[in-house]
């Protein structure tokens, strides 16, 4: 018996000591129990000096001793997981902006995670490390689109600080996903900062702008964001008021970390540091670079530079092990939050796949945003009845032409920055497959970008009961320096006109035949309509949408769906109106500031249905200390089709330095059908109202009269009310 005992605990012990040494084994960043910074901690201390710089840029090296894979943190996500193959592609940034529904674009950006997730299962299944197939993303683009001839401007979701903020939020949101331990993807806020053109001096420009427009427009997205809890931002090319965006103590510093308390990493935007010496010119060489950006708190870098000279950098003692740590610690803590180094089987999003990729219900979503976004500019009468154009009644259409360079073009649905669809749906087949067999399509390309006197199915269209004409611009014509590579201005637009072998041909196809002529327009930023206007009887503006693109063209024609798109940017008669492109002062610019004439005004967009506004509770006035200001309004649907209506509330400030013209500060997307209503209740944070004073280097609630207007766009007042602000 006591042999026995003296067994049972010999075997005990020693079973202790097995797993104690089994733990000992196991490192404390391998333990998912631990606090991640805890799991940080231990792999800093893991790992050699070399081995973290190696880890700096974005072609991360493997650390093989420590179970570290290769990765590469470079993947874009501007509308679909993009340049990784087969994806979902969603409308471009900014034909999503103009649906003016946050919470429709989350449920995106919740489909573009997941293909994501699906994609990077799949590849580190069969190791393969490539770019584009990681988990971080960099994305979205929440600059301000401030002036139109910016080529990047279809990247972003518009003019307006308010709407790029909702936006990017929801955007973020659902990219990064909800579950409390792992983040889904990582989202990136880029550019940082006040970067929006022109391209063809980003490398070596030095952007002047006073605090008041940087803090109430430029920065204001970003502050949103980074409350949102975005994971990382991304340093711009330029400079800001003297300080390149990559190794700035103000904005990096003082603002990001100090100020906002951003606890998420830095990247620089690609081959930036090098940009520094060589465009710049504010340092002497790339080790000094390296050293400052280290400093001033850049964590991962778009290129070698640090994965070179940053050793160099301590040789030197310009910076020191410590500092390397401060860096590369927040990229260290992001792959933890998505699980790189915990247990496959303990990440929820572990079981995606093939069937998450580019499936139905993706596929639905991108035709929902794309009928959503495109926006109707013009519907004119014909007959004598004055009926309106649109929508086109299919038994009225026994024949329809279809024309147009971009008409069957896969590159005016897709923008830059773009996925790969193997269901993409032109303007052509989307048309042809919402009709009848026995309905007579026909297609011709028509003309071609360039020749003004040659052109094709004009004939043919005389004898169609209705000719659509697909024209504007594609990715090529406007984009980012050295991808829009057909661009004048190195992927900016030098003017706002379309091209003039297209406008040729609309007057020759009027000429031509006297059916319906229908002008469909893509694009991703404002042009001159006026050239076409007077010679089309109906006009929409499809921006890129996608790979559902014809689809939602065709849905949106025959009235499957109502028209309920917004123009999230102005509509200028002429850039001779703007002030200088490379001056970056609000003054004069977007609907905020700009108080002559305009083509269309921000938040522009017709409808099929006609709608009411009345007041049910008024704004009501306020102590500076409340929370917000609440207000409900009746919207009835007083047309005959069933509809979607963008109710947007503006505010107009109390006399001030430099306070905008109004702004929108509240809106809010209403489903109805023909003859009903909905009660829809408006809320402004008060902290939405706060101004910067420059006196006092903060923002304020300045006290007075404030009046609120709400209509279908900024220069729409179907309902105003006042409400004063006090001590």
């Amino acid at each position: 018996m006591n042999c026995s005992r003296t067994y049972r605990f010999a075997m005990f012990f020693c079973i202790c000591i097995g797993v104690a040494n089994a733990q000992q084994k196991t490192p404390a960043y391998k333990n998912q129990d631990l606090p991640i910074e805890k799991r940080v901690d231990d792999l800093l201390k893991q790992l050699t000096t070399e081995e973290k710089i190696s880890l700096l840029g974005f072609e991360s090296k493997a650390v093989k001793r420590l179970d570290i894979p290769q990765y590469n943190w470079w993947s874009e996500s501007l509308h679909g997981v993009a340049r990784a193959g087969k994806a979902t592609v969603f409308p471009q940034a900014l034909g999503m902006a103009a649906t003016f529904n946050d919470p429709l674009l989350n449920e995106v950006a919740n489909a573009i995670s997941t293909e994501a997730r699906a994609k990077n299962n799949m590849a580190v299944a069969k190791d393969r490390r490539l770019q584009y197939m990681g988990l971080n993303f960099w994305s979205p683009n929440i600059n301000i689109f401030r002036d139109p001839r910016w080529g990047r401007g279809q990247e972003t979701y518009g003019e307006d600080p308010f709407l790029t903020g909702k936006m990017g939020t929801a955007y973020v949101k659902g990219l990064q996903g909800n579950d409390p331990k792992y983040m889904k993807t990582a989202a990136c806020a880029k550019h940082f900062a006040v970067h929006s053109g022109p391209e063809k001096t980003r490398h070596s420009i030095d952007v002047i702008v006073d605090e008041k427009d940087l803090r109430e427009t430029y920065l204001y997205a970003f502050k949103k964001l980074v409350d949102a809890k975005v994971e990382t931002v991304m340093c711009a090319y330029n400079r800001v008021n003297s300080e390149p965006c990559c190794t700035g103590k103000t904005l990096l510093q003082d603002i990001l970390r100090k100020e906002w308390k951003f606890g998420g990493h830095v990247v620089t935007d690609c081959w930036a540091l090098q940009d520094i010496y060589e465009g710049h010119k504010t340092l002497p060489n790339s080790v000094v670079v390296a050293a400052e950006a280290i400093k001033r708190g850049v964590n991962m870098d778009c290129s070698g530079l640090l994965q070179k000279d940053a050793i160099n950098a301590l040789n030197q003692k310009l910076i020191t092990t410590k500092d390397i740590d401060n860096a590369l610690a927040p990229t260290l803590r992001t792959q933890f939050k998505l699980g790189f180094y915990d247990k496959a089987e303990d990440n929820p999003y572990r079981k995606y796949g093939i069937d998450s990729i580019a499936n139905k219900y993706h596929r639905n979503l991108s035709l929902k945003m794309a009928e959503q976004g495109m926006v109707l500019l013009k519907n004119g009468e014909v007959g004598d009845q004055k009926t309106k154009v649109l929508p086109l009644k299919k038994e009225d259409c026994k024949s329809i032409m279809i024309v147009g360079p971009n008409a069957a073009s896969l590159d005016a649905l897709l923008g830059n920055y773009h996925g790969i669809s193997d269901k993409a749906v032109n303007f052509v087949e989307g048309i042809a497959g919402a009709v009848d067999p026995d309905t007579r399509v026909e297609y011709d390309m028509g003309c071609d970008f360039t020749n003004t006197t040659d052109f094709g199915g004009v004939w043919a269209a005389s004898m169609a009961n209705v000719t659509i004409a697909v024209i504007g611009f594609t990715p090529v014509y406007e984009g980012e320096e050295g991808d829009a590579f057909l661009a004048d201005g190195k992927g900016d637009r030098k003017n706002m006109d379309l091209p003039a072998s297209h406008i040729a041909y609309i007057k020759a196809l009027r000429k031509g035949t006297k059916t319906p002529l229908i002008a469909v327009v893509t694009g991703g930023s404002a042009v001159d309509i006026s050239a076409i206007e007077p010679y089309v009887d109906a006009i929409v503006f499809a921006w890129y949408p996608g790979e559902q693109g014809g689809t939602a063209l065709a849905n949106l024609l025959f009235g499957k769906v109502s028209p309920s798109g917004h123009l999230p940017v102005s509509f200028y008669k002429s850039f001779s109106d703007l002030p200088d492109y490379n001056s970056y002062a609000m003054a004069g610019r977007t609907y905020r500031y700009f108080d002559k004439e305009v083509q269309y005004p921000f938040g522009f967009g017709l409808s099929y249905s006609t709608f009411g506004y009345n007041w049910v509770q008024k704004p009501e006035s306020v102590k500076s200390t409340s929370d917000k200001i609440s207000m409900q309004i009746k919207i009835d649907n007083t047309g005959q089709y069933n509809a979607d209506e963008v109710a947007q509330a503006y505010v107009e400030y109390p006399s001030g330095d430099r306070m905008p013209l109004k702004e929108l500060k509240a809106f809010k997307r209403v489903s109805l059908v023909k003859g009903n209503s909905q009660t829809v209740t408006l809320e402004i944070p008060l902290e939405e109202l706060k101004k910067w004073d420059d006196t006092k280097k903060q923002f304020k609630i300045y006290e007075g009269k404030y009046n609120v207007k709400i209509g279908s766009n900024s220069r729409d007042t179907a309902l105003e009310a006042s409400f004063e602000i006090s001590k």
